[in-house]
């Protein structure tokens, strides 16, 4: 057509109903999900040795503050990585080069040597704080901010996030278990060169809905106007939100620690007399969101005006967290008191009532962040969000290693209370948060 650029045909390609570039994302977050969660099932295994394969011999209280700083980092420095973005790089460099540097960090951790699998958790960490918030953002920009579709176009993206944490660990823990950690390692790596290839080869896709998006990672460097006061508003609502998203994810991320450890030690490994590796357990967690997120997704709209607010989903989703605990405290008794392995029914229990949480609070954040950041600041704000994992993972391998002296029992015992009051004080804060939104549902 006359007049019609080469950014508006781009635009203009469809991907089921979509803009063809949530694909080019889709397929890079799978990806990158998978080296992070494929190398997170081995990492805490590694550290503290496995029933299946030796490892380096850490106790539990060295392993998981070794793992918590790792896993907190990598999303702490997703607050720098999108004020690089918003004011230097731009969002698709910044998520190039972090794509490029989480590569080099997992092939790090391949060579069997300690100084290279610190290098490698070091590298990882910064690639991982230039790309994760940054492709969450660009997700954001695909859609213009009355589009109907940007809820769901986070959902869709949510899921690849999750095809990719279900079949990470199934591969790489078979490598890293069965035969030898730093295989696993390096599984977790290809996978990462791939979502790079795919991302730059879908590049003219991404190009943003709104005209002040589209200047904004063309000119990132140029000044911006002052923040209003129904902007501080929203912002206020993110920070508020952030705390209790931090617990959330603080007993949420046990998955790598308490509860991988939980499988690996108290948990039948035995299938008709066949072995399969405890770190196969992180794949039931993505696995029920691949199958229940679009269960929830269909929930939301058909609910029309009933459909809860952001922050009612977020409540929801520390009272599943709650209940998930309270279940598997029964387990925990039962190995302690008779010292046998307790059945896997009760891990995939609650991995699936933890997943009914993270459906009702994850993909709800990223969407509230895209819609109550200002355009300029909405990296940065993505980066804040993330700082939430941040402190969650840090609490979680700090609690994990309680395990050095506390038996499982007591350990998912704080998990239940901490999740429990959270969801009760943030019951009754729902209706002044919503007046904050001004207007934002």
């Amino acid at each position: 057509m006359p007049g019609m650029t080469a950014d508006t045909t781009a635009y203009e390609k469809q991907w089921f109903g979509h803009p063809r570039g949530l694909a080019t994302l889709f397929f890079l977050e799978m990806w990158e999900r998978y080296s992070y969660y494929g190398m997170r099932a081995l990492l805490f295994l590694y550290m503290v040795g496995s029933t299946q394969r030796p490892g380096l011999g850490f106790d539990e209280a060295h392993a998981g503050s070794i793992y918590g700083w790792y896993t907190s980092m990598v999303y702490a420095l997703g607050l720098v990585g999108g004020f690089v973005a918003d004011r230097w790089l731009g969002h698709y460099r910044s998520v190039l080069f972090g794509g490029i540097i989480i590569a080099f960090g997992h092939f790090s951790m391949a060579v069997p040597h300690l100084n290279f699998f610190y290098l490698g958790l070091v590298l990882i960490v910064i690639g991982t704080g230039l790309l994760k918030p940054n492709a969450s953002t660009l997700v954001g920009s695909l859609y213009k901010k009355d589009d109907p579709r940007r809820d769901a176009g986070f959902s869709i993206f949510y899921m690849g996030i999750n095809f990719g944490a279900f079949f990470a660990p199934l591969i790489t823990g078979w490598l890293g278990q069965k035969y030898n950690w730093h295989l696993g390692f390096a599984a977790a790596g290809v996978g990462m060169v791939i979502g790079v290839i795919q991302y730059m080869a879908g590049k003219k896709y991404l190009v943003p809905a709104e005209p002040e998006e589209r200047a904004a990672e063309l000119h990132p460097q140029e000044p911006a106007p002052p923040i209003t006061r129904v902007e501080w508003m929203r912002i206020s609502v993110i920070g508020i939100l952030f705390l209790f998203t931090t617990i959330f994810w603080a007993g949420y991320e046990q998955a790598g620690t308490s509860l991988n450890l939980f499988a690996d030690r108290a948990t039948r490994l035995t299938l008709f007399g066949w072995t399969f590796p405890s770190s196969w357990f992180q794949s039931i967690a993505p696995l029920c969101v691949i199958i229940f997120a679009p269960v929830f997704a269909w929930l939301w709209l058909h609910l029309g005006k009933y459909d809860p607010s952001s922050p009612a989903k977020f409540t929801l989703g520390l009272i599943f967290l709650s209940l998930s605990y309270i279940f598997i405290l029964q387990a925990a008794h039962i190995f302690e008191s008779t010292h046998n392995r307790v059945s896997p029914m009760w891990l995939i229990f609650l991995y699936f009532l933890q997943t009914c949480g993270e459906i009702c609070l994850y993909p709800t954040g990223m969407s509230m962040v895209t819609k109550l950041s200002p355009p300029r600041l909405v990296g940065f704000l993505m980066g804040i969000f993330f700082l939430s994992l941040a402190f969650g993972n840090k609490v979680a391998g700090w609690v994990a290693g309680f395990l050095t002296n506390l038996p499982f029992s007591q350990v998912f015992w704080i998990g239940f209370v901490s999740s429990g009051i959270a969801a009760l004080i943030l019951l009754t804060l729902i209706k002044p948060i919503r007046k904050l939104m001004g207007g934002v549902h």
